[in-house]
């Protein structure tokens, strides 16, 4: 006698009743701390890297400055280091966004905003203001990540994992500058 394999129907209750940890809005921090401590070791494992994503970013960086440019962008001493191309991290901070509006779609959470609540009702709902602030803001947070040599999660997640001491150092003043601007925000 043949037994016949069921493939899952993927609308049935049970089948939504184990899936439903997907679709929670919020997750524990412990256990998503957890995720990206077996996530991180996995990384060293298979590919003897840290989990890093500023570098990914310069790399973004470097590839539009070579479409105008050309190949003199190599010559940079940076891009001789770090080449500007397509590689697993900057893969990762892709998954990154992907699995973000994935989340926010499961969760009934997603939805298209210029403006966060917050900033409205702090400085107004200037799409322009906002956008620039973010890029400005962008460009202190990336220049503050290359001059310490890595990003929250270079440093904060693969370098104390690593335990290197600039690493916990800078994990340390992460958590005091978080703080105290939670503390001017709220």
């Amino acid at each position: 006698m043949q037994r016949r394999l069921r493939s899952p129907q993927l609308y049935s209750s049970q089948w939504r009743e184990d899936m439903e940890w997907l679709s929670m809005q919020r997750w524990s921090p412990y256990a998503v701390g957890v995720g990206i401590g077996l996530l991180s070791c996995l990384t060293f494992l298979l590919s003897n890297k840290p989990i890093g994503f500023s570098t990914a970013f310069s790399r973004t960086a470097g590839m539009i400055e070579r479409l105008f440019r050309g190949n003199k962008v190599l010559e940079k001493a940076y891009y001789k280091k770090f080449s500007p191309s397509i590689d697993w991290d900057w893969m990762l901070v892709l998954g990154i966004f992907v699995g973000a509006f994935i989340s926010a779609k499961l969760s009934g959470q997603f939805r298209v905003g210029w403006i966060p609540a917050r900033w409205a009702d702090a400085f107004g709902e200037v799409v322009f203001i906002r956008w620039v602030v973010a890029f400005i803001g962008g460009i202190v947070l990336q220049f503050g990540a290359r001059w310490a040599g890595g990003c929250t999660s270079g440093h904060g997640i693969s370098g104390t994992l690593q335990l290197a001491i600039s690493s916990w150092l800078a994990a340390i003043c992460f958590f005091i500058g978080g703080i105290g601007t939670a503390m001017l925000i709220l």
